[in-house]
């Protein structure tokens, strides 16, 4: 890489976070800050909050807080990490769809009929949607019950109070595994449906792929960061999480913790015991307890404490190995 090359990749970096109020992509984006504050007015309006709108949104204490700069910071932190380690890499999700459409014929033959333009738009869109959502289910499940994924995700849930941009309060580690994660079930997904249909596969998906995501982002994602405890109908959140439901998952009482870990869908959790409807629970605080969230409480600390605590973890095991081989 280039002296150059770097140069371009800092700016980009630095001008990523600020590029997310206009991606359309991105949870960030002023559309769905708008929705969201539109959302957050109606629970104000059926609350008995006392004071004014914008005071009960925007709270000196949760935008902030210290919990709130390490969020902050986090997001910059991170868009190197995007520019430099992860963007190289996205072109293996275009790879792995090309080279399944070559493999797939040669392994099954070419289908007699492949779909339409309107059933690969309709299945495509829903395939990828839930398999995405499940993958995430599946990694979000790891990373809680299994200690050393545990360490890293604990960043993410070290804070203390939750703004939308708590959503990029990732370790890196993390964030390297989620992107894989998500590069696998694209790359998987599109080469099935470029065997499967019958048209090119670009032209047909790019807006009927993303009209799931848009209703996500559109109505509420954004308050799952929140203090607002934005609730869905009860029937609904079997199927559907929804923003409370999100920060119970935050919550620092025990009895919460390792629950609500779908993304968009709630039947995951469902189905595998660990959902919590938002009726069974009046009101949350956030953290991991007062005696760990000391060790998270600046960016430093995010960044070092999980490989700290790792190498705890496994100091006994190592110190008994070297004892042997002595």
């Amino acid at each position: 890489m280039t002296l150059q090359e770097v140069y371009h990749g800092v700016l980009e970096a630095m001008k990523l976070p600020l590029q997310s109020v206009v991606d359309s992509n991105s949870r960030l984006h002023l559309l769905y800050l708008f929705s969201s504050l539109g959302l957050a007015y109606y629970v104000y309006r059926k609350s008995n909050e006392q004071g004014s709108f914008w005071s009960y949104v925007f709270r000196k204490d949760v935008w902030l807080s210290r919990s709130a700069f390490v969020d902050y910071s986090l997001i910059f932190l991170n868009s190197f990490f995007k520019v430099f380690l992860i963007g190289p890499y996205f072109v293996f999700g275009f790879y792995l769809s090309y080279k399944l459409e070559i493999l797939l014929p040669e392994w099954f033959g070419y289908p007699s009929q492949g779909l339409s333009a309107s059933a690969t738009l309709v299945l495509y869109t829903i395939v990828l949607t839930v398999l995405s959502d499940f993958s995430t289910y599946v990694v979000h499940y790891v990373m809680h019950y299994v200690p050393f994924f545990w360490e890293f995700h604990k960043v993410h849930h070290s804070a203390t109070t939750l703004n939308p941009v708590t959503q990029y309060r990732i370790h890196p580690v993390e964030l390297i595994i989620n992107n894989v994660k998500g590069i696998l079930v694209l790359g998987l997904v599109t080469g099935v449906f470029r065997y499967w249909s019958a048209h090119p596969i670009e032209e047909i998906t790019l807006i009927g792929a993303n009209v799931l995501s848009f209703a996500f982002l559109f109505f509420g994602s954004n308050l799952r960061h929140s203090h607002i405890p934005l609730k869905y109908f009860n029937w609904l959140e079997y199927i559907l999480i929804s923003p409370f439901q999100h920060q119970i998952h935050h919550s620092d009482d025990e009895r919460h913790f390792n629950r609500n870990l779908g993304s968009k869908l709630a039947i995951w959790d469902w189905m595998f015991g660990t959902l919590v409807r938002s009726e069974s629970v009046s009101s949350v605080n956030f953290g991991i307890g007062k005696q760990e969230e000391k060790q998270y409480d600046s960016i430093w600390k995010n960044l070092l404490m999980p490989f700290a605590n790792i190498w705890l973890r496994l100091k006994p095991a190592v110190a008994r190995k070297v004892k042997t081989f002595l």
